[in-house]
């Protein structure tokens, strides 16, 4: 990511996660738990959980896990991991500072990889996305999952413009009062309405080199959770 975004992200840490929680009425902690549990089910030794930001997946992973499982949870921005090491699951979790261009982990020693509501933030384009994606398959493990929870666009044409225009109108205004950071929330705002259909990032997923790549959409096709396995 470059430093324009990290420097957004070192601005909102504290306020970030009660604006998620106004701007969705509550469906990102819903979403993720859903997710959580979909990646999870498969089990395996070592959970990560990448763009981490303030842990909230991190901490879900940390829930599910038994006390062999390693949980990490890695994040450009160093202040958005200070606010997660204060969470309760803290002690369950290993931190790390990374850039998700290039993991600090070796071919094949993940079992699961998730992201939550960040990966409209690696797509400047859709190649480097899909960059991105393949660096996500190179340390699974063969019959590793990736998850990935991310906005979405609605097959219905009403609920998709109703979606946009609520964007619109709160997205900047809500989180720039509540976060102070104007710039943070105007850039928020215009990438949600520009990530791709569900369908569409299926595919993505698929040319990043995974299999057996499914969806499901949730709250009228406004969130989605993709699953792929290596």
């Amino acid at each position: 990511m470059n430093k324009g975004i990290q420097k957004i992200f070192a601005e909102v840490p504290k306020t970030y996660e009660l604006i998620n929680h106004v701007l969705t009425f509550g469906m990102d902690i819903i979403c993720r738990k859903r997710a959580a549990k979909i990646g999870t089910k498969d089990g395996g030794a070592v959970w990560l959980d990448v763009c981490s930001g303030t842990g909230e997946m991190a901490a879900n992973l940390a829930r599910l896990g038994d006390n062999d499982t390693k949980v990490i949870a890695t994040d450009f921005s160093l202040p958005m991991l200070k606010v997660a090491a204060t969470k309760p699951e803290a002690k369950r979790i290993n931190f790390v500072i990374s850039d998700v261009k290039v993991l600090p982990f070796p071919d094949n020693s993940i079992d699961l990889i998730a992201i939550s509501f960040a990966t409209r933030n690696l797509n400047t384009n859709r190649e480097t996305l899909i960059g991105h994606l393949r660096e996500f398959h190179r340390v699974l493990r063969p019959g590793g999952r990736f998850v990935n929870l991310e906005t979405s666009q609605p097959k219905n044409r009403l609920i998709r413009k109703l979606m946009h225009l609520y964007i619109k109108i709160s997205v900047k205004q809500i989180g720039g009062m509540i976060s102070g950071s104007k710039a943070g929330y105007a850039y928020l705002s215009h990438t949600v309405p520009r990530f791709y259909p569900a369908d569409e990032f299926a595919e993505i997923i698929k040319q990043a080199g995974f299999g057996k790549v499914d969806y499901k959409q949730m709250f009228f096709g406004v969130i989605a959770v993709h699953k792929g396995v290596k």
